[in-house]
C-alpha cells in the first residue's frame, strides 16, 4: 500500500487539530489540548489504489519551530493553515511556507522528491489595514 506524509503547519489555535482530526475521524472537536505533535493515519484511494496517508499534526508555538526543519524533509505534502478572523495568522505562514520551499529545494539538490506548493482558499484575506 502506498503511503504520502501530510503535515499540518500554522500558528498556534488556529485550527489545525480540528482541521485533521475532522477529516480522520469525521467528527468536531471543540475543546482540544494544545498538540507538541500528532501522529494520525487514514486509508484513502488514490488513483484508485488503496493508500495510507499519514498526517502530522504540528505545533503552533514558536518553541517548538526549530523542529519544523525535520519535519518538512520528511513530509511530502503540506497543509497551511491559518484563521480568517486573525489576519496575523495568515501572516505567520509566509514564512513557513518560505521555509518549505527552503528546505525541500536543499533536498531536491540531493536527488530527493519534486516539489510542488499549491495555496487554495475559499475566501480573500485581506494584506493591507
Amino acid at each position: 500500500m502506498r503511503e504520502y506524509k501530510v503535515v499540518v503547519l500554522g500558528s498556534g489555535g488556529v485550527g489545525k487539530s480540528a482541521l485533521t482530526v475532522q477529516f480522520v475521524t469525521g467528527t468536531f472537536i471543540e475543546k482540544y489540548d494544545p498538540t507538541i505533535e500528532d501522529f494520525y493515519r487514514k486509508e484513502i484511494e488514490v488513483d484508485a489504489s488503496p493508500s495510507v496517508l499519514e498526517i502530522l499534526d504540528t505545533a503552533g508555538t514558536e518553541q517548538f519551530a526549530s523542529m519544523r526543519d525535520l519535519y518538512i524533509k520528511n513530509g511530502q505534502g503540506f497543509i497551511l493553515v491559518y484563521s480568517l478572523v486573525n489576519q496575523q495568522s495568515f501572516q505567520d505562514i509566509r514564512p513557513m511556507r518560505d521555509q518549505i520551499i527552503r528546505v525541500k529545494s536543499q533536498c531536491l539538490n540531493a536527488s530527493c522528491s519534486s516539489l510542488s506548493v499549491l495555496c487554495a482558499s475559499q475566501r480573500s484575506v485581506c494584506l493591507q489595514s
